[in-house]
């Protein structure tokens, strides 16, 4: 029987605070908010992100997302959060590290969705933020890399308004809402080169 444990936070990045937000790992006590939101926004959300499975939002498939994460967080292959504003303690969305890769490389792959109630209210430009810094500071890495469709004209402005660069077309890059997809490509290289 696998181990499960739905608190780690006696490792790294176990709460990040930017402006505004709170990123912090997502635990089995988060499960309704997270339901309901992502459940709320679905519409909004499939056209950008991988199609949803059929038991997607089931607290089943909640607990297996939090195994997952969990097993990332400790190998350091990834860093999954959950964003909550600063003032209200209100879920809005999500932000991951994730492929991190060590050596030569020094870099990861960030991603993230927002809740459509909280679109455009620079909640989640202040969450990349804070996993940018993470990343540099907690993680020491040296670039954060991501990618969107080229489309998808508010996630474009949110990284090149954080700092991100673009870096070029990938062709058929990711698979989203059932077919793989051609996506724009930025990085963000850490200030600090040391």
């Amino acid at each position: 029987m696998a181990l499960f444990r739905s608190d780690f936070s006696d490792l790294p990045g176990g709460e990040v605070v930017g402006q505004g937000v709170v990123l912090r790992h997502p635990q089995l006590d988060d499960y309704d908010d997270w339901a309901r939101l992502r459940a709320q926004s679905r519409d909004f959300l499939t056209p950008w992100e991988p199609s949803w499975a059929r038991d997607e939002l089931t607290r089943s498939a909640f607990k297996r997302r939090l195994r997952r994460y969990g097993e990332d967080r400790l190998s350091g292959r990834g860093f999954a959060f959950l964003v909550f504003k600063s003032d209200t303690e209100r879920l809005v969305g999500g932000c991951n590290l994730s492929n991190v890769r060590r050596g030569v490389a020094q870099t990861a792959s960030l991603g993230y969705w927002v809740g459509q109630p909280y679109r455009r209210q620079g909640l989640i430009s202040a969450a990349v933020e804070a996993a940018c810094t993470f990343a540099y500071t907690e993680l020491r890495l040296h670039r954060v890399e991501a990618a969107c469709i080229p489309e998808n004209a508010p996630s474009r402005g949110l990284l090149e308004g954080v700092g991100f660069a673009e870096e070029g077309l990938a062709r058929s890059y990711l698979k989203i809402n059932g077919q793989w997809r051609d996506h724009v490509t930025y990085a963000r290289i850490n200030p600090d080169p040391s």
